[in-house]
């Protein structure tokens, strides 16, 4: 009430902490010289040997007490002590000597208060973790932990990202008439340690979806030469290309970090569609769309309406979505030695 801090007592043994002289007694004489409580009796006893306290007098003692309890003051050990000594914390698995010690760490640490304990104790799942964290820590983790630095390291990355982008245009195979930057790292989404930028390249030559369809194979093939046979190559990591884009990794600024790159040619199929008519016509017709191939390609031309509008969104809106990323990653990837 008027934030004095409650005093913990130490094991000076095995250095563990417990809220009470009572729990530091019964961990001493339990864990280092083998006594107990009777849980019947209270009497002290050997760990090894409780049984010997035998059941007739432990009868005699229960009546005794039922006679004259209110003259007697029941030992706090023998309520309210758990037996465990080995218990962790089950917010941050923190390990502790007692149970006692553990629900003070959690009451003070974690703000874990009795109701929660409760819930916890008769339905609790893992999907329901975050109710037990604060929105103080979850802010701090994505501050420190999601996103990305900022400064002179990235003013040099937004250096090299551009220059690479120019050289992709200046070698596309096709005559170029526009270009839409996308992904993470444009749309201010991007974490400390994952980056991705899309760049989409619209073409006249492209007479159609499906003319578009035919030709991207040939046309990836092409530019993915170019840049193995460019002086960029010692920076670029090739990889599996799929059918409508071409995939490498850039190793940005000295190497200290990097970016992955999706390269998408694309028919322009929005150009005249959106700036004359109703959009609401377009995605119905989208909605109905059952071929994955012209989905993928729909989604790539709707690449600009995407990024604006994440841009426009705040930070809160921006770190909501590094979480997003984050939880995937790690709650829904497959177990490694990094993600346990």
């Amino acid at each position: 009430m008027w934030g004095v801090k409650k005093k913990s007592y130490n094991c000076e043994r095995c250095g563990n902490d417990f809220v009470s002289r009572a729990a530091l007694r019964y961990h001493f004489h339990a864990k280092h010289l083998g006594k107990i409580h009777c849980e019947t009796c209270s009497a002290e006893m050997l760990w090894e040997a409780p049984l010997r306290d035998s059941k007739a007098e432990h009868e005699v003692v229960l009546v005794n007490n039922q006679r004259s309890c209110w003259n007697i003051t029941l030992r706090r050990e023998t309520k309210f002590v758990a037996m465990g000594t080995a218990t962790s914390c089950r917010m941050c698995c923190k390990q502790f000597g007692s149970v006692h010690a553990r629900e003070h760490h959690e009451k003070q640490k974690h703000h874990f208060t009795a109701n929660k304990r409760a819930q916890m104790a008769t339905n609790f799942k893992p999907e329901t973790f975050l109710e037990y964290t604060t929105p103080m820590e979850i802010n701090t983790f994505v501050k420190e932990k999601l996103r990305a630095s900022l400064g002179p390291v990235r003013q040099a990355c937004t250096s090299e990202v551009e220059g690479i982008i120019t050289f992709i245009k200046e070698n596309f195979p096709l005559p170029i008439t526009s270009t839409i930057k996308g992904g993470s790292y444009v749309k201010g989404t991007d974490t400390q340690d994952f980056s991705d930028v899309d760049i989409v390249l619209f073409s006249k030559t492209f007479s159609s979806l499906e003319d578009c369809q035919r030709t991207t194979p040939e046309v990836l093939e092409e530019l993915g030469n170019s840049l193995i046979k460019s002086s960029w190559t010692s920076r670029l990591v090739m990889q599996k290309r799929t059918k409508f884009s071409l995939r490498f990794y850039f190793k940005c600024y000295k190497n200290h970090h990097g970016h992955s790159f999706d390269i998408m040619p694309c028919y322009d199929m929005f150009a005249s569609v959106l700036s004359t008519g109703p959009k609401e016509s377009f995605y119905y017709k989208l909605y109905l769309c059952s071929d994955d191939d012209k989905i993928q390609l729909y989604t790539m031309a709707l690449l600009k309406y995407q990024v604006e509008f994440v841009k426009a969104s705040t930070e809160m809106v921006k770190d909501f979505i590094r979480l997003m990323k984050h939880w995937f990653k790690t709650s829904f990837a497959e177990p490694t030695e990094e993600n346990k």
